[in-house]
């Protein structure tokens, strides 16, 4: 048995932190499997709020979700076709200091004929950092999933990793799990709100 995957390494962190009733943002849908695990997480009296800038990503999760809907107890499911730099704004103001998990999973849509031109912007991922972190309750936990090798990714990993670790330690403990050998190996940050 080897290392988990970044993205298996995140949900084992969010899964550890989020109890049933939470709120829980996905910041970058895609094909929503985050979108559902957090769903699956919070289960029935949660609620779970997606963001993603393409139409194509969130017919996808919303197919992804149907699927894995039927008898099974998920949160209820807002996904709304907007930046994540509109995060503050678009989550209600009652989540403030309440939410258990945000979810970062950037780079491009990772489906088959997707337009792998659209990216996240490091600007718009910096701003919605500043205000998953306002929203979290003490414990709750931010993970960014990030890809240094694609155009683009590279200089986006480098901004998180430097707004990350500038986090005061009073406000947040921040970690990494990464795959030392491979510079462009995709990498994890955790960010548990004090």
């Amino acid at each position: 048995m080897g290392f988990l995957s970044v993205l298996s390494c995140a949900h084992q962190w969010v899964g550890s932190r989020l109890q049933p009733g939470d709120c829980a943002v996905d910041a970058t849908v895609g094909t929503g499997a985050d979108t559902l695990f957090l769903a699956q997480q919070v289960g029935p009296r949660g609620h779970v709020i997606g963001f993603d800038i393409q139409s194509e990503a969130l017919t996808l999760a919303q197919s992804r979700i149907r699927k894995h809907s039927e008898g099974s107890k998920l949160g209820s499911i807002s996904m709304l076709e907007l930046s994540h730099a509109r995060m503050a704004e678009a989550v209600p103001d009652v989540w403030i200091g309440r939410v258990g998990a945000v979810m970062f999973n950037l780079g491009y849509l990772p489906a088959e004929g997707a337009n792998t031109s659209v990216i996240t912007e490091t600007a718009s991922t910096i701003t919605a950092l500043e205000a998953a972190t306002t929203l979290l309750r003490p414990r709750g936990i931010i993970t960014v999933v990030l890809y240094p090798g694609h155009d683009g990714g590279a200089q986006e990993a480098e901004a998180v990793s430097t707004w990350a670790a500038a986090l005061p330690v009073e406000q947040a403990q921040v970690v990494m799990y990464r795959q030392m050998q491979r510079e462009t190996s995709p990498y994890l940050i955790g960010i548990e709100k004090k």
